[in-house]
């Protein structure tokens, strides 16, 4: 059984006890320079590879190989579990060497989606987005949907702007652009929210909105904390979603 099977069996039995509770304020910030994006502007990031690293620090997203994020909420009217992991592998997309983030999610204590996450950070400190392979399983463990799986440089995939080094209120990027499978897009709400969840509470958080073409009728809010990255997935239009931190395991 891998490290994120066991540790996913042991929060299982975390995630029945759990209750949420969680108040936000706004304020504001500077940001570094990213390419522009919004109505009527084109999107076309130039990467350079000797500029970007596998190695992810931007204190609002820090991925440490080795670390486990737990998650526990609700998706699709079932109990769920988010278990979230950066490994110790690399991989080259579109020239660039990224991080592997392997991500688990189970409905009723089922796995039912597996993701690799693939993510870069430039020299700049901010966190790209450059691909993932998802899949959807069915309860006898068997894949049915591959969808929203992409790489950027194929098929006119490009990388995306996950976390800024400086996020600055109102500012929008991309966060991932695959035409008709991954279309992404997120903008900086407050530098100041309070934050409560089981994991911790915390003044001075980042919250942001997130919405997709693919899904007009979708938005969803995610708040991160310095030196803790994300800490709460809140849907706020569309199916109910929402996953709250409940534990980090180093």
């Amino acid at each position: 059984m891998s490290v994120i099977a066991r540790r996913a069996t042991a929060a299982l039995a975390l995630a029945a006890a759990v209750t949420v509770g969680v108040q936000m304020t706004p304020s504001g910030a500077a940001t570094c320079v990213l390419p522009a994006f919004g109505p009527g502007r084109s999107y076309q990031p130039l990467i350079d590879p000797t500029r970007f690293g596998p190695n992810v620090d931007n204190p609002w997203y820090p991925l440490t190989p080795g670390r486990v994020d737990v998650y526990v909420g609700e998706k699709d009217g079932k109990r769920a579990l988010d278990v979230v992991a950066p490994s110790t592998r690399t991989r080259v997309i579109d020239g660039v060497t990224t991080r592997v983030v392997e991500d688990r999610l189970y409905l009723d204590a089922v796995l039912a989606e597996r993701t690799a996450d693939y993510y870069a950070q430039d020299d700049c400190g901010n966190v790209w987005y450059f691909g993932e392979d998802t899949a959807e399983l069915n309860a006898h463990g068997k894949v049915t949907n591959r969808g929203g799986s992409f790489h950027s440089g194929v098929h006119g995939g490009q990388p995306g702007v996950f976390m800024p080094a400086n996020p600055a209120i109102g500012r929008q990027f991309r966060q991932e652009w695959s035409p008709g499978q991954a279309e992404d897009r997120f903008t900086t709400l407050s530098t100041s929210a309070h934050i409560s969840v089981p994991a911790g509470s915390w003044t001075h958080a980042l919250r942001t909105k997130e919405a997709t073409d693919l899904e007009p009728g979708t938005l969803d809010n995610k708040v991160y904390v310095r030196g803790v990255g994300e800490v709460v997935e809140n849907a706020v239009k569309g199916p109910m979603e929402k996953l709250v931190l409940v534990e980090v395991i180093d």
